[in-house]
């Protein structure tokens, strides 16, 4: 089993490929649209902006192979970036992104003006309800996060987890084979590679909700 890292120049390619070995995740990067289309799984990584984003994979035809792929039941990872435009619409440069989630992503604006954007460090990931890839997440688990934008989905019941600053924000949604986080597992020590040795091995569907 081979998880194919899309390579759409959004950067930290290699540090996710790291954590993927460390865990044992055969990991290959790419940027083929046939190779991605056909993956057994797909990480989708990314640190960058929305517009620079979409016109690579446009251009690459990466977004018609990511759709396809959601569509065919790859299990698939976003990670910060690779989350934000996997839903309809980023405030970032005015973004229409992937639609592979409905929602949008907003900027951060803050009443408390000496909170700092973009929101860097680690921060306390609580569950809000159980999904495979959380599992075995205990109360001050942190992530590491660096960004100014997050995601609002539209539905509230695919928000898996959630993150505070100033206001609790989603970090974490999933709908059916697709899960996007908007911190790096791969920078997050010991909780993040568990994430993505859980990633290793799901199949794609939600658990139930006593798991």
């Amino acid at each position: 089993m081979t998880a194919i890292i899309i390579d759409y120049d959004a950067g930290n390619l290699r540090s996710v490929a790291r954590a993927c070995a460390e865990v044992g995740l055969a990991a290959k990067i790419a940027a083929d649209p046939h190779i991605v289309s056909g993956a057994d799984r797909i990480i989708f990584p990314g640190v960058g902006a929305a517009p620079s984003a979409m016109k690579s994979l446009k251009r690459e035809g990466l977004d018609v192979a990511l759709i396809d792929a959601f569509r065919a039941g790859t299990p698939m990872l976003g990670i910060c970036l690779g989350l934000q435009i996997s839903l309809e619409h980023s405030e970032e440069g005015d973004t229409p992104t992937l639609a592979l989630v409905a929602g949008r992503v907003r900027r951060f604006d803050f009443t408390d003006r000496h909170l700092k954007v973009p929101h860097m460090g680690w921060n306390e990931v609580k569950p809000v309800r159980a999904h495979p890839l959380l599992g075995g997440l205990e109360t001050g688990d942190a992530f590491y996060f660096v960004h100014s934008f997050f995601p609002q989905p539209e539905d509230a019941s695919i928000i898996y987890g959630q993150a505070n600053y100033e206001h609790d924000f989603c970090c974490a949604l999933g709908v059916r084979n697709y899960f996007g986080v908007q911190f790096h597992p791969e920078k997050s020590g010991r909780v993040g590679l568990r994430l993505i040795e859980k990633f290793a091995s799901w199949d794609g569907a939600l658990c139930s909700p006593n798991a």
